[in-house]
Order: C-alpha cells, then sequence, then structure tokens
C-alpha cells in the first residue's frame, strides 16, 4: 500500500534538508534518518526510496550531483594530463612563494594542557565534522563501530607521545545512541589504557536528554546487538538524524570547555613577534638562491 513518503514528499523535504550541509559532506543513509525525523519509516524500503528519489533529483537538476559523498568509494590520487605551461609553473611559484612567507602560525594546542582527538562512530559523518575540527587544527577519525585494534594501536602511540610532552589526552566521542554507542568509548579507554597510556573519553553525543530535548525518532534495538539485553535506553537512535548545526555546537562546546583562551592570547603574542623573524630569514634565503 502506497503511504505518504512519496518520491516527491521526499524530494522536497531533501532539498529543504540538504541546505544545511556544505557539498560533499552528507551521505544518502545521513539523508535518509533525516526523513526518518520528519516521520518517514526507517527501513530499507524507505532508504531504497531515498536513494531513487536522489538519482531522479540529480539527474533532473533539483540536487546537484556534488552534493553528496561516497566515501566508500573514493578515487586515490589523480591522472595530470594537461601540458605544462613554464609561465603558469612561475606563477605558481611566486604563489607559493608568497604563501610561505605569510604562513607561519604557531601551533594552537603547544602551550594547552590538553591534547584532544575527535572520535565518531561513522564514517559516514566525516564530512560534517571535518570542517570545524580543520578549524580547531584537531584530529579526526571515525572508528566505524568498535574500533581495531590496529586503529587504538595508532591512537595509542599518539596519546602516549603527547603525554610524555606533558598533555593531559582527552578523546571527545560522538557516537549513535543505542548498547552499542554507549558501551564503544568505554572500551575504547579500556584498551588504550590496557596499552600503556591514560586517557579520558568524554561522550559528547548521543545521550538520552538530546534525543527527548530534540525529540528524535526512535526504532527498537536491534537483536544482533547483544547488550541490547541489559540496556536501560528506550530505543536506537542514529547519530546521523541530528541536524548537523546542532552537531557543530556539540563538538565546538566541548572543545572549548577544555580550551584556555589566556594561553592562545599569549601563544597568539608570540607568534606576532616570531612571525616578523621567520619572513625575514625566509627573504634573506631567497635573495641567496
Amino acid at each position: 500500500m502506497k503511504d505518504q513518503y512519496t518520491k516527491q514528499w521526499i524530494i522536497d523535504n531533501s532539498i529543504d534538508i540538504l541546505s544545511s550541509y556544505y557539498d560533499g559532506t552528507p551521505t544518502l543513509r545521513a539523508l535518509h534518518y533525516q526523513l526518518v525525523g520528519l516521520g518517514m519509516t526507517n527501513d530499507t524500503q524507505h532508504y531504497k526510496r531515498v536513494v531513487k528519489a536522489m538519482i531522479d533529483a540529480r539527474w533532473a537538476g533539483l540536487v546537484s550531483f556534488e552534493k553528496f559523498s561516497d566515501l566508500e568509494r573514493e578515487m586515490v590520487g589523480q591522472t595530470d594530463y594537461e601540458e605544462t605551461v613554464l609561465d603558469d609553473e612561475i606563477e605558481r611559484a611566486k604563489d607559493a612563494i608568497q604563501g610561505w612567507m605569510t604562513i607561519y602560525k604557531k601551533n594552537r594546542w603547544e602551550n594547552q594542557p590538553y591534547y584532544p582527538e575527535i572520535f565518531i562512530e561513522k564514517k559516514a559523518l566525516q564530512g560534517v565534522f571535518a570542517r570545524m575540527c580543520s578549524q580547531w587544527d584537531v584530529a579526526l577519525g571515525a572508528c566505524k563501530g568498535y574500533p581495531s585494534l590496529t586503529f587504538l594501536n595508532d591512537a595509542y602511540k599518539r596519546f602516549d607521545a603527547a603525554a610524555t610532552a606533558g598533555k593531559k589526552p582527552v578523546i571527545i566521542y560522538f557516537g549513535d545512541y543505542d548498547p552499542s554507542g554507549e558501551d564503544i568509548p568505554r572500551s575504547i579507554q579500556d584498551n588504550i589504557e590496557r596499552m600503556g597510556v591514560i586517557v579520558e573519553v568524554r561522550r559528547i553525543a548521543l545521550m538520552e536528554h538530546q534525543v527527548i530535548a530534540w525529540k528524535l525518532p526512535h526504532a527498537p534495538t536491534k537483536d544482533s546487538d547483544t547488550r541490547s539485553a541489559t540496556w536501560t535506553g528506550f530505543g536506537q537512535v542514529e547519530l546521523d538524524a541530528v541536524k548537523p548545526e546542532k552537531l557543530m555546537q556539540l563538538l565546538e562546546d566541548a572543545l572549548l570547555d577544555i580550551f584556555d583562551q589566556t594561553l592562545f592570547e599569549e601563544l597568539q603574542d608570540i607568534e606576532h613577534q616570531e612571525k616578523k623573524l621567520y619572513r625575514e630569514n625566509l627573504k634573506d634565503y631567497v635573495q641567496g638562491l
């Protein structure tokens, strides 16, 4: 039986939802969960309907082909074929030199007490988090559920180096509201500490009070999740269902909570002084070539 969530309903609502995302950041799965938040049923049939509607919408020019991200099918590198033009290369080199003359800056976190990294449960949301993580100069990693020991060992080495330098390692974690989403931060912390370094894990989302306050639709927990039998939550909610602006506000608040602005202003004063020396030395070097 046909329901109200027709192709036209999906397209009309998707255009509004997608206006909140930068090009190349949302996945089709993320759009699906946003539509579920508007009442659409969270099942395979409706997800396929979303996929088909977005295919038609892109061919019809209603949605840009650049809008979605497909993290599972990214190309690596590129094939260059354009003719090399000497004058263009000279101008590009001049721009590079000019860039190097002005690029000097102190590392934002070098005099801060904390060493933070952002862990998210799903790779599909990397595009949403990447821009702000870049602005704050913090590392971003996708756990893809319970992270592998290889992933955790790499993290351990970074946290251990930071701790040796006198920093307090902290993971700012974003995951689903479900038994695994609640348990993954505990598992991460236990395993990294078992490897040999103390790390604080701050679970930022999704929390039960957020699900309630934002009226996020929830589904029954998956039978395949063995932790559901002892979990006291009232359902399962995907992190993708949260609007990107809400996630970014949570991330910014979490970073501000560990960031000492006074120390940063002191660092900027030092940067201003050192930048002059940096430019003078580079200029002397270039003139001496």
